[in-house]
């Protein structure tokens, strides 16, 4: 009888583990995207041409 509890303790730490897991799946994958989103705007060679200033050039 005693392995039994055992056993159905050791299921409800292992499921509660797992809801907590499922929970931070959606923040690790929207961390991963932001990083292959920004990691792709890097350029080898810069512009000559600032697009964030607006009166750079005219």
């Amino acid at each position: 009888m005693m392995k039994d509890e055992k056993r159905n303790e050791w299921r409800a730490i292992f499921y509660v583990q797992a809801r907590v897991a499922i929970l931070f799946v959606p923040v690790v994958l929207s961390l991963l995207l932001i990083g292959i989103l920004a990691g792709n705007e890097r350029k080898s060679v810069p512009d000559a041409v600032d697009p964030t200033v607006t009166s750079s050039v005219r």
